[in-house]
């Protein structure tokens, strides 16, 4: 299959595989990582198409993570969040008809700022933090979430401080995540063919490529969280989010 709409150099089969990677070690627990693939990919393929790219790796990986962690979730979380996601997803659509695809970029790295702003507040308050405990904050970091999502595969941020918010521990943090962006990634892919019009056969080809990639980062990510204590749990994630803001607004 013809791939020179995709790829023009050995470079950008890089970036692609490297993304890969970086994808399946995310899911498998290294999270926040996988914010690092997102700009490579929207730098590499242009913001929009690019959403159509990754979204098939993503789902691969979800569904590694969810084998490797099926029994830890804690599925409360899950379904209160999914209802405002399903909300994000809308607007995000709606959005779409009024940003030219060359804004999408900046449009990504105008949320993740966004989330990047409360994931430090977060911290400096730490145990002052009782947002929480609002009715209302479940459902904003869904709608949140479904949006970002929606418009650049660039919920994970989201989710992720979401989940440290309410002192999640570390394995029930990983399955939970897992679980909430298998059952997202999967009703995005419709909405994404039928709407968007960005995922066709010869990107489905190419992202075929990528499975042994994701696999090897599934690995790296089940061996290393073991090592990750809590504390470099959070910093790691909050570094990682900085660098991909920063890789967007730029």
């Amino acid at each position: 299959m013809d791939f020179s709409m995709w790829i023009q150099s050995p470079t950008d089969l890089g970036m692609l595989f490297l993304s890969a990677m970086l994808i399946g070690m995310s899911k498998t627990g290294i999270q926040g990582i996988s914010l690092l693939a997102v700009p490579l990919m929207a730098m590499t393929f242009g913001a929009k198409p690019s959403t159509g790219l990754i979204l098939p790796i993503l789902c691969v990986a979800d569904l590694v993570a969810v084998l490797y962690y099926r029994r830890i979730a804690e599925w409360k979380y899950v379904l209160k969040l999914l209802p405002a996601a399903l909300a994000g997803f809308v607007v995000a659509l709606l959005v779409d008809k009024h940003v030219p695809p060359a804004e999408f970029k900046h449009l990504m790295g105008g949320c993740l700022f966004a989330v990047l702003v409360v994931m430090l507040w977060s911290e400096w308050k730490g145990k002052e933090n009782s947002l929480s405990s609002y009715w209302w904050y479940g459902p904003l970091f869904g709608l949140l979430g479904g949006f970002t999502t929606m418009i650049g595969n660039a919920a994970g941020p989201v989710m992720a401080i979401y989940l440290l918010s309410v002192k999640m521990p570390k394995y029930s943090f990983v399955g939970t995540n897992a679980w909430f962006f298998l059952v997202i990634n999967y009703l995005k892919i419709p909405v994404q063919v039928l709407a968007w019009d960005n995922i066709t056969l010869s990107s489905l080809a190419l992202d075929a490529c990528t499975v042994p990639f994701v696999l090897l980062g599934g690995v790296l990510g089940i061996l290393l969280v073991k090592r990750l204590p809590e504390k470099g749990f959070r910093y790691f994630t909050t570094a990682v989010t900085c660098v991909s803001v920063l890789m967007l607004l730029v």
